[in-house]
C-alpha cells in the first residue's frame, strides 16, 4: 500500500528500500552541487583569473572576492527558486505525480548547467552556468523535501532527514576524491559529474509512488507568487524561530568551510592545498555522517528535536573558535572534526523539525521551499560575505570569529520554538 498523500499526517511507514533510493538520489544531487562549489569551481576562478599558488595579497583576494560574486549572484536564484518550484509542485496533478516531475526535470537542468559551466571562460559564463545549475538543484531538492511530508510519518522523519544529510558528507568525499585522482580538465570533470548526477537520481524518480493529486489550490499568479513567499512570523511564531535558526546555522557553516580551499592555499600557505582539502574535508564529513545518523535515530526516539539543534550551534561555535585561535593544518583538522560533528547533528534533526512546524499541508512545497532558501542562500552567500570578512580584516581569523557567532546564535533561536519539543 503507498503512503499516504494529501492534507492528512502520514501514517504508514516508508520502507527501508524508499529510504535507500532517497539517499541515493540526494548524494547524486549533493555531489553535484558540493564538489564544484569546494572545489572545481574556485579553481576554475583562478584559472580564469590566471592565479595560480602565488601568495600575493592582492592576488589571493581577488580571486576570493570573484568566487564570492559568483556564488552571491547565484543566490538571487535559489532565493526565488526553491519556494517557486515548491508552489508549482503543490499545483501539479500530472499522472506522473506532483513531485515526481520537479525532481526529473531538475536533475535534467541541474546536469545541463554543470556541462555548460566547463564550457565558459569567462566570469560572466561561469557566473551564468553556475546559476542555471543551482536553479536545477533548488527544483529537483524542493521536490524531494517535500515527499517527507507527504508520505514519511512524524516518528519516522529524523530518520529520513539524516539521510538528507548524511549523503551530503558522502557526495562531496566521493566527489573530491574522484576530482582529484583523475586530474581532468574543466569540461570532462563537469560532464562526469553530471552523468553521476543522472544515474544516482534515476532509481528514485523510475520507483517512487507519486500518486496524481488534485489541486484546490489558486492559480499561480505574480500576485499569488508574492502573497505565498510570504508567512507570518506573527501568525506562526515557530516557523519563524525554526527558520532564523536554520538561517544563522547555514550560514556559520557555510563561513567556515566555502572558502577552505582559500585558506589552505593562501592562509596556510600549504604546497598541496588540493590534497589537503581532501584530508580536511574527509574528517569534517566523515563526523557530519556520524552527528546526522545518530541524531536523527535518537531523536526520533526520544521525540525530541531542540537539543541537538543547541548542541550542534554550540559544537559549530567552538570549531570556528579553536581555529581563530590556533591556524595549523593539525587544529584545522580538529576544527573540522567538531563542525562536522555540530553541523551533521543539525542536520539530523533540522528537516525533521522543518516539517513539524509548517502552516499548511497544503503547501507543504511552497513552505518547505522557503526553508529551503535558508539551506541554500546562505551557502551561495557565504562565500560573498566570507569575501567581506577577509578584505575587511585581511586574514581568515575574522571569518571564523563571525562563523561561531552565527552558530551559537542559530542553535539559541530554535529554543524558542514551542510547538516541538
Amino acid at each position: 500500500m503507498p503512503p499516504s498523500v494529501g492534507k492528512a499526517t502520514p501514517l504508514a511507514r516508508v520502507s527501508h528500500r524508499w529510504i535507500a533510493l532517497f539517499a541515493v538520489a540526494w548524494l547524486g544531487l549533493w555531489m553535484a552541487q558540493l564538489t564544484p562549489f569546494q572545489l572545481v569551481l574556485p579553481e576554475q576562478i583562478n584559472d580564469w583569473l590566471g592565479i595560480g599558488d602565488s601568495v600575493d595579497a592582492e592576488n589571493w583576494q581577488r580571486s576570493v572576492v570573484v568566487f564570492g560574486i559568483v556564488s552571491g549572484v547565484s543566490a538571487l536564484f535559489a532565493l526565488a527558486a526553491f519556494p517557486l518550484t515548491g508552489s508549482l509542485s503543490d499545483r501539479t496533478s500530472s499522472r506522473f505525480g506532483r513531485r515526481r516531475p520537479w525532481i526529473a526535470c531538475g536533475a535534467v537542468l541541474f546536469a545541463g548547467g554543470l556541462v555548460g559551466l566547463g564550457l565558459q571562460h569567462t566570469v560572466v559564463g561561469i557566473t551564468a552556468f553556475w546559476c542555471v545549475t543551482l536553479t536545477g538543484f533548488c527544483a529537483a531538492a524542493a521536490a524531494l523535501t517535500a515527499l517527507i511530508s507527504d508520505q514519511v510519518p512524524v516518528n519516522q522523519r529524523g530518520v529520513v532527514s539524516s539521510w538528507v544529510s548524511a549523503p551530503q558528507a558522502i557526495g562531496v568525499i566521493v566527489g573530491i576524491g574522484l576530482v582529484a585522482a583523475l586530474g581532468w580538465g574543466h569540461l570532462p570533470t563537469y560532464t562526469l559529474i553530471a552523468i553521476l548526477l543522472l544515474i544516482l537520481v534515476l532509481p528514485f524518480v523510475v520507483t517512487v509512488d507519486d500518486p496524481p493529486v488534485s489541486s484546490t489550490l489558486a492559480p499561480l499568479t505574480p500576485r499569488t507568487v508574492l502573497s505565498e513567499l510570504w508567512v507570518s512570523p506573527r501568525k506562526h511564531p515557530d516557523f519563524g524561530w525554526t527558520l532564523l535558526g536554520r538561517i544563522l546555522v547555514n550560514v556559520g557553516n557555510a563561513l567556515g568551510t566555502s572558502l577552505l580551499f582559500f585558506f589552505l592555499q593562501f592562509g596556510l600557505h600549504r604546497d598541496d592545498p588540493e590534497s589537503d582539502m581532501i584530508v580536511v574535508t574527509a574528517a569534517y564529513m566523515v563526523f557530519v555522517i556520524i552527528g546526522a545518523l545518530a541524531s536523527g535515530a535518537v531523536s526520533d526516539r526520544i521525540g525530541r528535536r531542540k537539543p541537538f539543534v543547541l548542541a550542534a550551534g554550540l559544537l559549530q561555535g567552538l570549531a570556528a573558535i579553536c581555529i581563530s585561535i590556533v591556524a595549523n593544518l593539525p587544529t584545522t583538522m580538529v576544527a573540522a572534526a567538531l563542525l562536522g560533528a555540530g553541523y551533521g547533528a543539525f542536520l539530523g534533526v533540522d528537516q525533521a523539525l522543518a516539517t513539524q512546524v509548517l502552516p499548511d499541508a497544503e503547501h507543504n512545497g511552497q513552505d518547505l521551499g522557503i526553508m529551503n532558501i535558508a539551506m541554500a542562500v546562505p551557502q551561495a552567500l557565504g562565500p560573498l560575505i566570507g569575501a567581506g570578512v577577509v578584505v575587511a580584516t585581511g586574514g581568515f581569523t575574522g571569518l571564523f570569529v563571525v562563523s561561531a557567532i552565527f552558530g551559537i546564535a542559530g542553535g539559541l533561536s530554535v529554543l524558542l520554538v514551542r510547538s516541538v519539543r
